[in-house]
């Protein structure tokens, strides 16, 4: 079984040995003995080949299809991307995590990997579906990437969907703050949110925005 860790702030150390989950090109080093994978089809080895297939053409067609390794070996295997800051969450048995696809680094085999629609990223670069880990054997942890040091908050709160890279608990709604002096051109630039209100969860953002997907304004 391997452990993730945090290795100064810009790198995943997963220490142990059997298999795990990774971005594709993560590895930047290692000791010890590894072997990766491209994963064509599905990361769930408990999957008939048809629901493998129909995982894999939603991730398609959804466009959180990264490119994903099964790493197997042992010892230890460090990971990381464009210098981003990483940070690893450990999953409670059946807890699920939404996680943006570009900010997904590796997981453990402890989690389900998949797709899931939330249908509140019509007007940003959210996007509106993101990927869904879920905790179904031991030791679940998910390695996730931020452009900056991540900043963790408590449900209930409200955040930039530009911002947003992974949250437990349910999905959040959609507030749109559009009135008329969005129209010309006097909005803040803060004209829509997401609002997780299920108390108890966490959210991570990063410092630094997506660039937005819409801009309503007259000259």
């Amino acid at each position: 079984m391997f452990n993730f860790r945090v290795h100064q702030e810009l790198s995943c150390v997963a220490e142990g040995d059997g298999h795990f989950f990774a971005r594709v090109g993560a590895m930047v080093a290692q000791q010890g003995s590894f072997t990766a994978e491209k994963v064509l089809l599905d990361t769930n080895q408990n999957r008939s080949i048809l629901n493998s297939v129909i995982n894999l053409a939603a991730r398609k067609l959804t466009g959180e299809n990264i490119p994903i390794m099964k790493v197997s070996g042992r010892g230890t295997y460090y990971m990381a991307s464009h210098a981003h800051h990483v940070s690893v969450i450990k999953l409670q048995p059946g807890q699920s995590i939404g996680v943006e696809g570009e900010n997904l680094l590796a997981f453990t085999e402890g989690c389900k990997y998949g797709v899931r629609f939330i249908g509140s990223g019509v007007i940003s670069q959210k996007g509106m579906f993101t990927s869904n880990l879920t905790a179904v054997g031991n030791n679940p942890q998910v390695a996730i990437t931020t452009n900056g040091n991540p900043i963790i908050l408590e449900t209930p709160c409200v955040v930039d969907p530009d911002a947003v890279i992974c949250w437990t608990g349910p999905d959040p709604s959609f507030r749109a703050d559009v009135n008329w002096k969005t129209f010309i051109g006097q909005t803040s630039g803060e004209s829509y949110f997401l609002e997780f209100n299920s108390p108890g969860e966490v959210v991570i953002v990063q410092p630094c925005e997506r660039a937005s997907g819409l801009n309503l304004a007259i000259d």
